[in-house]
C-alpha cells in the first residue's frame, strides 16, 4: 500500500534529490571538470563518513539496504531520510520510492550542487558558473528521464543574461519542466529589468514555469543582526550552519521582495502566460503581500504610470504563481485570508524537513474545508501550473 491515499490524486511540488559528490563535475563540459568543485555535505547533517561508505561502493546503496528500504512500504516516507532514502540518488530507487509515496507527479530539485552556480564570487569567472549549471541540468534531466512521474528541475542562474538564455533553451530542449532561479537581491538587474525580457518571454512561450526555492538566496542572516553580546544560537538541527532563529523569522523577505519587484516591474502582467512557483519558502507571508502590492499599486498609480494595471497584483500572482505552505502552517487560515487557488502540496522528500507525515500534518489544518478545496490544494493548483501532468490521472 502507498502512503499517499487513494481517495485523491496528490501531486507533490517539492522533493529532492541527495547528491553524490561528483553530481555536477561527472556532467560538466571535459574541458572545465577539473575546475568545478565537487558537492560538499560539509554545511548538512550527512556526515563525510556516510558519504565515503556510498563511494566506496560505487555510489550505489548496498542491496540490503535497499531492500530494507522497500519493506518500510507505506512508511517509507517516515523513516527513509536525507542521503540514506531509497532513491536520494539513484533514479530506478527513485521509482520505486514513487511506488511507495504514491504521488502521480513530483517535483524533482538539487539539494547543495546549486551553491556554486547560483552564488556569485569575485573568484569563481562565469564560465565556471555556467559550466556547472550546465553539468546540473545534464545531470537532473538524465536522473528523471525514465519515469514520466518524475519532474526534473533545471537551474539558471540570471547574472548575464545572454548566459542565461543560452542554459534556458538547452534546459527546454531536454525536457526539464521547471525552471529554478535564484532570488537573492540584488543581482546587478532588478528581475523585471529590461535584459530579462527575453527570458521571461522564453519561460512563457515554452509554458514551463519558474520556481524560487530555499537556497536560491543566502540562508542566513548577516552577521551582524546575530552580534547580540550572546554565545551563538544553534540550528534546529542542532548545528550553527543551517537556518537558525532569526533567519527563520525572515525567510520570507528575499522571495517576497524578488516577487513584489516583478509585479512592480510588469513581469506578470507583459507576460500573463508565465507561471511560476515559490517552494520551501513558507506562504505565512502571501496574503500580506498580496494586499500590500494592491494597494501600493493603486496608491502610486497616481503617479506611477507603470503600474496601472487592468489586473490588480494580487489577481496577476492568484493566476499565475503558487505557493508550499511549510507543515506547521495553517493552510485554513491562508485560504480565509487569500484564496484557495495560491497554496500547493509538497512532501520534501526525502528532507527531514518535509515531517514524517507530511499529509496528515496539512489535514490539521485543511481537513474541515469541503472536498473542493482540498482538491485544489492537493493537485488542482499543481496542475494549474503544470496542466501537461494531468495526462497522468486516471
Amino acid at each position: 500500500m502507498a502512503y499517499a491515499p487513494d481517495d485523491r490524486p496528490y501531486y507533490d511540488a517539492d522533493s529532492h534529490i541527495m547528491e553524490l559528490p561528483d553530481f555536477i563535475t561527472a556532467y560538466a563540459d571535459p574541458a572545465i571538470r577539473e575546475d568545478i568543485p565537487q558537492v560538499s555535505y560539509s554545511a548538512s547533517i550527512v556526515t563525510d563518513e556516510e558519504v565515503a561508505e556510498i563511494m566506496g561502493q560505487g555510489g550505489v546503496h548496498s542491496q540490503t539496504h535497499v531492500a530494507a528500504q522497500l519493506a518500510l512500504g507505506d512508511e517509507l516516507i517516515a523513516r527513509s531520510k536525507e542521503i540514506q532514502a531509497l532513491g536520494a540518488f539513484n533514479s530506478g530507487d527513485r521509482s520505486a520510492a514513487m511506488d511507495l509515496l504514491g504521488f502521480r507527479k513530483q517535483l524533482v530539485f538539487a539539494t547543495h550542487s546549486v551553491a556554486y552556480p547560483f552564488h556569485p564570487s569575485a573568484k569563481t569567472p562565469l564560465k565556471l558558473r555556467y559550466g556547472a549549471t550546465r553539468g546540473h541540468n545534464r545531470h537532473m534531466a538524465e536522473f528523471c528521464a525514465d519515469d514520466p512521474r518524475l519532474m526534473g528541475v533545471g537551474i539558471v542562474p540570471l547574472d548575464d543574461p545572454e548566459l542565461a538564455i543560452t542554459e534556458l533553451e538547452w534546459a527546454i530542449d531536454n525536457a526539464l519542466e521547471a525552471i529554478w532561479i535564484p532570488h537573492r537581491a540584488p543581482i546587478e538587474r532588478a528581475p523585471g529589468h529590461v535584459d530579462f525580457e527575453g527570458f521571461w518571454t522564453r519561460l512563457a512561450e515554452a509554458g514551463v514555469p519558474f520556481v524560487l526555492h530555499v537556497g536560491g538566496a543566502p540562508l542566513q542572516v548577516h552577521e551582524v543582526w546575530g552580534n547580540n553580546g550572546r554565545a551563538a544560537t544553534k540550528d534546529w538541527l542542532g548545528g550553527g550552519e543551517n537556518v537558525r532563529t532569526k533567519d527563520a523569522a525572515v525567510l520570507h523577505q528575499a522571495p517576497e521582495l524578488f516577487l513584489s519587484m516583478m509585479v512592480i516591474d510588469g513581469v506578470f502582467d507583459r507576460h500573463p502566460g508565465l507561471r511560476g512557483a515559490a517552494v520551501e519558502l513558507g506562504a505565512g507571508w502571501v496574503p500580506e503581500m498580496l494586499h500590500k502590492l494592491d494597494e501600493t499599486c493603486r496608491i502610486f498609480g497616481r503617479s506611477d504610470a507603470f503600474v496601472r494595471f487592468d489586473r490588480k497584483p494580487s489577481q496577476q500572482l492568484t493566476e499565475q504563481m503558487g505557493f508550499t505552505p511549510m507543515p506547521n502552517e495553517d493552510v485554513g487560515r491562508l485560504i480565509s485570508e487569500s484564496n484557495a487557488q495560491l497554496y500547493l502540496f509538497s512532501s520534501d522528500y526525502p528532507h527531514i524537513e518535509g515531517t514524517k507525515d507530511p499529509i496528515g500534518r496539512f489535514e490539521r489544518s485543511i481537513g474541515t474545508q469541503p472536498e473542493a478545496i482540498k482538491n485544489l490544494f492537493y493537485s488542482e493548483n499543481f496542475l494549474r501550473l503544470w496542466p501537461e501532468a494531468r495526462v497522468l490521472q486516471a
